[in-house]
């Protein structure tokens, strides 16, 4: 379950490696100082987990190896096949003029069509770009899923501290309403109701510590720990302010969505793929030069007059090529290069418009969320703070029963736990809208 970290200097390499081999403008990710990938994240313990996350997780590190793996590629298929030494032994030696041939050594080197080295570096050079957007996008769900779990665990620790302060604040009720019922002020079943209230609370209470407890065990697994590994309690995070232009939105993504990136890799894989199988159809080359080893004239005549060159061995060159003949097999495989192309740009194309459904469903929440927000923090939390206040002088005074008292509570509970809950949802979908568009979403511009 450990596996290594992945040092800054090494993704700089890494990243160096593929911005050379692959220079389209799609090869480009932003980056942090660190050389990770950027992302929004000011709680420093949000960015030790995202951290951690990155260095340990077991799907980062598989996509980081089949990058790596397909960067190796690259000069294996930009090589020439290997030289062919053959050594011929005559069993009945030919007899020439100048004596037998005993034997003969070949060396022939095997040459593909002009250019067809190079469109094999250039295929393998974009799917090695392809994957290293792939390792990009694991990055990227990383760090979505960090966040989701961090927030909706900070959620979970804002209701329980909330919920705890009602709690207090309902055995303190309880004490009051003991000292009326002692005096003579006040019935028995107010005291009842009460304890009833606070044994809800409490029974709250252990469902919210059940709800995180499942949460840590998640936020752990996604850093490649153990479950039961404690996480200290959350802070509520601050909310940013973030522009939410579809328009610029759109553009984000369009250069830095993963997905996209390694689409477009893809679909220059699958056009320097339709040439080299074009190549196919063409001639490929042999040369080769040859030594052959003759013996000299032992005969009577031959020893008596050896004739010109007796016992020279012969040194030959020699050259052919392919005859692509069988034409069917060669259009076949251009056909199926040229398919492959095409199903390479309508996934391009679902993946542009996943992105853009992705950011449009994104911001039209984030809007809402951020407006439910503004509606709970200015009116109704004031509000059902003053109606509360007011509920309790009036219940000291006799004015009003627990019940009154009681629905005064638990309205100020749930509009605090709801508007909890809608800013988690809010960093929830931002963290969505960061993974959408794969970067940071822009802050807003101060004049």
């Amino acid at each position: 379950m450990n596996a290594m970290r992945v040092e800054p200097r090494t993704f700089w390499i890494l990243l160096l490696c593929v911005t050379v081999l692959a220079p389209h403008p799609a090869a480009a990710q932003p980056v942090d100082a660190r050389g990770l990938p950027s992302f929004y994240a000011p709680e420093p313990d949000l960015r030790a987990y995202v951290d951690e996350a990155l260095g340990r997780s077991p799907g980062v590190h598989e996509a980081l190896a089949r990058y790596r793996g397909a960067l190796e590629t690259v000069p294996q298929v930009r090589a020439l096949s290997d030289p062919m030494l053959t050594f011929t032994q005559a069993i009945r030696s030919v007899e020439t003029r100048v004596g037998p041939q005993l034997n003969t050594f070949m060396l022939t080197q095997a040459l593909p069509w002009f250019g067809t080295l190079g469109l094999r570096e250039q295929v393998a050079v974009e799917a090695a770009a392809a994957g290293y957007h792939r390792y990009v996008a694991a990055q990227r769900d990383v760090i979505a899923n960090v966040k989701r779990a961090y927030y909706d665990l900070a959620y979970v620790d804002t209701a329980i501290a909330v919920t705890e302060q009602e709690q207090s604040l309902l055995e303190h009720y309880e004490q009051l309403a003991q000292t009326r019922f002692s005096t003579g002020q006040g019935l028995q079943q107010g005291v009842i109701r009460l304890q009833v209230e606070i044994t809800k609370i409490i029974n709250r209470l252990d469902m919210l510590g059940q709800q995180r407890e499942t949460l840590a065990a998640r936020l752990n697994t996604l850093r490649d720990q153990a479950p039961e590994v404690p996480i200290p309690a959350i802070a509520r995070p601050v909310l940013p302010e973030v522009e939410l232009d579809l328009e610029e939105l759109y553009e984000l993504g369009h250069r830095h969505r993963p997905e996209l990136n390694a689409g477009a890799a893809l679909i220059e894989r699958g056009e320097r793929a339709v040439a080299l199988a074009r190549n196919a159809s063409r001639p490929n080359f042999t040369a080769g030069v040859g030594y052959q080893n003759v013996g000299g004239r032992r005969d009577p005549a031959g020893r008596l007059a050896p004739p010109p060159d007796n016992g020279k061995n012969p040194l030959t060159v020699s050259v052919g090529m392919t005859i692509p003949l069988w034409t069917g097999k060669y259009r076949a495989s251009v056909e199926e290069t040229t398919e492959e192309l095409m199903a390479q740009r309508y996934g391009y194309a679902a993946a542009r418009n996943t992105m853009e459904f992705d950011v449009r469903d994104a911001v039209t929440k984030l809007q809402t969320l951020r407006d439910q927000m503004a509606l709970f923090e200015q009116v109704l939390i004031p509000q059902t703070e003053e109606a509360l206040r007011a509920t309790e002088a009036a219940y000291e005074t006799a004015q009003l029963g627990v019940l009154d008292l009681l629905d005064g509570e638990r309205m100020r509970l749930d509009v605090r736990l709801i508007n909890a809950r809608y800013s988690a949802d809010y960093l929830v979908t931002l963290a969505g809208l960061e993974r959408a568009i794969g970067t940071t979403v822009p802050q807003v511009r101060r004049p």
